[in-house]
Formats: structure tokens, C-alpha cells, sequence
């Protein structure tokens, strides 16, 4: 099996662990405030990483680095994020929401310049124009009110755009597991102050299934670790994309959401804008 076959395969399963995990936030962050829920999985997070480094010996290294206030811009942005996109799943549902989080790839390359000095070409600028007219057709201004809600995930791609950019600012000095102790660490102080204050008790049922998101959370992201190792990003990013189809499931199965055609519409001209600013960036290396 060759490592771009590996790597496409643990996409693959990053797309469906990651659709699970939506799933259970969209339950968790309707019956419970939602800060709690992420600072319940940033501490798994940070627990888990701290003993693995410390039963390897290294955790002292890997908490030595010299871009400490980057990777706490990092952990805000992502706990920031993932508290937005919870609220998003509980108000207006799976598929609006991950449809418009779908938009991420088209932020991250229209900020790639000013963040990392990369050149956009006017073919990128273009794609990013289609896949933002996408958005638009999604929100369908004029024909729909804009509520607070439905922009809400809009905003979270942002935020998960920037905090993918620090990402790939920090990997110039860090490893990935590195960035992803830190990520825990920073996260769960962060949601600590704002989570505990919040708390209210669990059932029982609903133990497991916090427990089940932890594992989830954890385990996707070693997986989409494992994926970006095995095999060039231009080979696995287009099959992140699944998540759409696999959230599609979820939303009308479990959650008795119906699928737009807007929704339909909008997010193929995301997806096919993403895919076109890709496969620009593999054939030029710049844009």
C-alpha cells in the first residue's frame, strides 16, 4: 500500500470520527452550555498528551519552545472556534453549519498572504470569489433574514483559518505533536475560567457520551496527524470534504434535518472552489 493510499485512508476515518464527534457536540451543546462541554474535552485533551510525553521522557522538550505567545494565539482560537461551532450545531442544525465551516480552505488561502507572506495569484482570487458567492447562495440574503446564528459558523471558519495558518507559522520551529500539547494545555486553561463557572450535572447516559466525544476528539486528530504524514496534502485534503456527506447522514437521520437545495448548491460551489485554490497551489507551488 503506497503512502498516498494510506493517507487518503485515514482521511478517510478523520472524516467519519470527526462527523461522530459533531454529532454528539450538536446533543451535548443542546442540553448543556457548551463551554463546559469544551472544557471537559480540552482537559481530556491535555491530560492525555502530558502522559504521553511524560512516559516518553519528553515533555520537557516538547513544552520548550520559543513561540509560546503563538501557540497561545492558537489554543484561544481554536477553543473560541469549537465553542462557536457547538452553538451553531444546537441552533440551526448539522448540515447549514458544517456547510458554511466547509468555507475554511477558501479563508485560509485569501489570508495565506498576509500571514505568511504567500503569493495569491489571480486564478486563487478568483476561486475564492466563486466559493464565497457559494456562501452567499447558502445565507441567501434578501430572501432570509440573516440571524446572529446563521453567521455564526461563517465566523468559526474564520477563526479555524486562522488558527490553521498559526499552525503552519508554528511547524516552522515545532513538531505537530508539539503544536497539539500546547493546543491542549492553552485550551484547557483557557476554558477552565469560563467553563467551571458554568457547570451544571451530567446524567448518566450523558457521561458516556461525554466520554465518547473526548475519544473522538482525540482520536481524530491523531488520525488527521497520521494522514498528513503518510501522504502529501494535495493527495488526502479533497477527501475531507466526505465530512459534508457523513454530517448529511447524521442531521437527517438523527436529527430530523432537511437538506436545501441552497444548502446543496452553495456548499458544491465551496467545495469546487477549495478544490480548484488546491490543486493551484500543488501545480504552481504559489498561486
Amino acid at each position: 500500500m503506497t503512502g498516498n493510499t494510506r493517507g487518503i485512508l485515514y482521511m478517510v476515518a478523520t472524516t467519519l470520527i470527526f462527523s461522530a464527534q459533531d454529532g454528539i457536540t450538536r446533543h451535548m451543546a443542546t442540553h448543556y452550555p457548551v463551554q463546559m462541554v469544551v472544557m471537559l474535552r480540552f482537559w481530556f485533551i491535555a491530560v492525555l498528551m502530558g502522559s504521553i510525553a511524560w512516559r516518553q521522557g519528553r515533555l520537557g522538550p516538547m513544552l520548550a519552545t520559543r513561540q509560546i505567545p503563538l501557540h497561545i494565539a492558537r489554543g484561544v482560537l481554536l477553543v473560541t472556534q469549537i465553542s462557536m461551532s457547538g452553538l451553531a450545531f444546537a441552533k440551526i442544525g448539522l448540515i447549514e453549519s458544517q456547510a458554511l465551516l466547509t468555507s475554511y480552505p477558501l479563508w485560509v488561502a485569501a489570508l495565506s498572504g498576509l500571514v505568511l507572506g504567500e503569493r495569491v495569484g489571480w486564478r486563487r482570487w478568483s476561486a475564492i470569489g466563486v466559493g464565497f458567492a457559494g456562501i452567499l447562495v447558502m445565507l441567501r440574503p434578501g430572501v432570509s433574514v440573516l440571524s446572529f446564528w446563521s453567521v455564526m459558523p461563517l465566523a468559526a471558519a474564520l477563526l479555524f483559518a486562522l488558527y490553521a495558518l498559526l499552525t503552519r507559522l508554528a511547524a516552522r520551529q515545532d513538531s505537530a505533536e508539539q503544536s497539539f500539547l500546547w493546543t491542549g494545555i492553552v485550551g484547557a486553561v483557557v476554558m477552565t475560567f469560563v467553563g467551571l463557572p458554568a457547570w451544571v450535572p451530567f446524567s448518566a447516559q450523558d457521561w458516556g457520551l461525554m466520554g465518547l466525544l473526548c475519544l473522538t476528539s482525540a482520536s481524530g486528530h491523531w488520525l488527521m496527524i497520521r494522514a498528513y504524514d503518510a501522504a502529501e496534502a494535495a493527495a488526502v485534503q479533497p477527501f475531507a470534504y466526505l465530512q459534508l456527506v457523513w454530517i448529511a447522514i447524521l442531521g437527517v437521520a438523527f436529527y430530523g434535518e432537511t437538506l436545501r437545495g441552497a444548502v446543496i448548491i452553495g456548499s458544491s460551489l465551496v467545495v469546487a472552489a477549495g478544490l480548484f485554490t488546491l490543486w493551484r497551489q500543488r501545480v504552481t507551488g504559489r498561486g
